[in-house]
């Protein structure tokens, strides 16, 4: 079956987002559409039109909710946020998808202590948290039509972060090896991380604050750095 693969977009943080998808593209064996949640696209077209939230960390904090939609209620599609880091194949996350569930997700129980998180955005906690960060939809699931643009853009936040157009028996589990989240879980691990989550922020930010994993988001920043200089000089070679 096709994957269409949607990533969060800040305009604040652009670079993240690339190397999010870098990681991706370059572990996985199968072939996949990759977007970007934009806002200003999305504003632009009529498509999301939901007033700025104040406790909304990012500028696609509601935008994923929009995926079926963007699908056409049809096909598999997978979502992330920006800040993942992948270490795995795309397609060994696809073999845990459950049955007939309309959604799989990392099902955590995190509960952080921290009162704020990234660039000094509040942390919030609330039920479900960050089990919408990683979200693999089966979007022609008739549970999905719930999410249409009106609903994404007026729905009160709790309905769409703790997935209650859904049953419970409609979200299959993923191994949380696919949402390893930093600062929650240990920067030991004793399974194969498919994804690295910061979650809190990342080694991106100017910040004195020290994030497990940050060597390696540097050395993928610096292999997506080198590849976008390469594909440049062949374009300038070529023309």
């Amino acid at each position: 079956m096709a994957l269409n693969v949607f990533i969060g977009h800040d305009s604040a943080y652009p670079t993240v987002s690339e190397v999010c998808a870098f990681s991706m593209k370059t572990r996985s064996s199968i072939d996949f559409e990759l977007n970007f949640l934009r806002l200003q696209e999305l504003s632009s077209t009529g498509q999301y039109w939901r007033e700025a939230d104040p406790l909304a960390s990012t500028e696609f904090t509601y935008l994923r909710y929009l995926v079926p939609f963007l699908c056409d209620y049809s096909g598999l599609a997978l979502y992330c946020d920006n800040d993942f880091l992948w270490q795995d194949g795309v397609h060994h996350l696809l073999a845990e998808r459950a049955g007939e569930s309309a959604l799989c997700c990392v099902q955590h129980d995190h509960r952080p202590v921290e009162t704020v998180k990234m660039d000094g955005k509040l942390q919030t906690v609330f039920p479900r948290k960050n089990w919408s960060s990683l979200m693999l939809f089966d979007c022609g699931h008739p549970a999905h039509k719930a999410l249409t643009p009106h609903i994404v853009s007026t729905a009160p936040a709790a309905y769409l972060h703790q997935l209650q157009w859904l049953e419970d028996e409609q979200i299959g589990n993923l191994s949380n090896r696919w949402n390893w989240l930093e600062g929650w879980y240990s920067d030991q691990p004793d399974v194969r991380l498919g994804a690295i989550h910061f979650t809190r922020g990342g080694p991106w930010l100017e910040s004195e604050q020290q994030f497990g994993f940050a060597d390696l988001w540097r050395n993928e920043h610096r292999r997506w750095s080198d590849a976008t200089e390469t594909r440049s000089q062949a374009g300038v070679e070529s023309n």
